[in-house]
């Protein structure tokens, strides 16, 4: 049953056409603008807290992208020479370490010198980051764009919204139910619903609340 659900979990890249903004249309304006080729402003900044989709954001923009948490030193991104193409997102910069520090704001210097272009994420603004004061200066001279979580009400009729374009007739109180069972992201919660709808014409059953603990109970949430 777990691997059924599994199986049933679509792929589902981040994109910014799956994105929901809520209050963030303008940044997400901003970075599509970003990722034009006519774009003259080469480092954007996100930050907000987790969970208002700047991982989705950074993913979805087509860079090289790198996560400091997992790669606190940045590497390989020290030999990078710089070039007018090169589009690199690095996430929670927050975590960089020492050697990670030096090597984004070298990094940075040659993008802007090569005119390459840089996304950063962050749970905090630029210059409240406990990062080098030189780097700090740098990742706050460009574009900088707050993200804001989605409220409950925007989750529920974001669900509400792809449920009717699927078709799907949900028993009352079902998304307040998911919403409180599932990670709260968008991606995961739309996912869910994805997969439960396959599983739901899959076996023929009509979507119930049982139905719904059922695949709960087996997901990998």
């Amino acid at each position: 049953m777990r691997q059924l659900v599994l199986d049933l979990l679509p792929e589902n890249p981040p994109s910014l056409d799956n994105f929901v903004p809520g209050v963030n249309a303008e940044a997400l304006t901003a970075l599509a603008a970003w990722k034009s080729a006519y774009n003259r402003e080469p480092f954007l900044f996100l930050w907000g807290e987790s969970g208002a989709g700047k991982t989705h954001l950074l993913r979805a923009c087509g860079a090289h992208y790198v996560d400091a948490t997992a790669a606190p030193d940045l590497p390989g991104l020290d030999e990078v020479r710089g070039d007018a193409s090169d589009h690199f997102a690095v996430d929670n910069v927050d975590a960089l370490d020492a050697s990670g520090q030096i090597t984004l704001f070298n990094l940075f210097n040659r993008l802007r010198a090569a005119g390459g272009h840089l996304l950063t994420a962050a749970s905090q603004p630029p210059l409240k980051l406990a990062l080098r004061e030189d780097l700090r200066t740098r990742l706050g001279s460009g574009l900088i764009f707050r993200l804001h979580a989605l409220s409950d009400e925007e989750k529920i009729a974001a669900l509400s919204a792809q449920a009717a374009a699927r078709g799907l007739t949900l028993p009352a109180g079902a998304l307040d139910y998911l919403l409180a069972r599932v990670p709260r992201d968008m991606r995961s919660l739309m996912a869910f619903l994805v997969a439960l709808d396959r599983y739901s014409l899959e076996h023929k059953r009509p979507i119930t609340l049982p139905l719904l603990r059922e695949v709960l109970q087996h997901s990998p949430f």
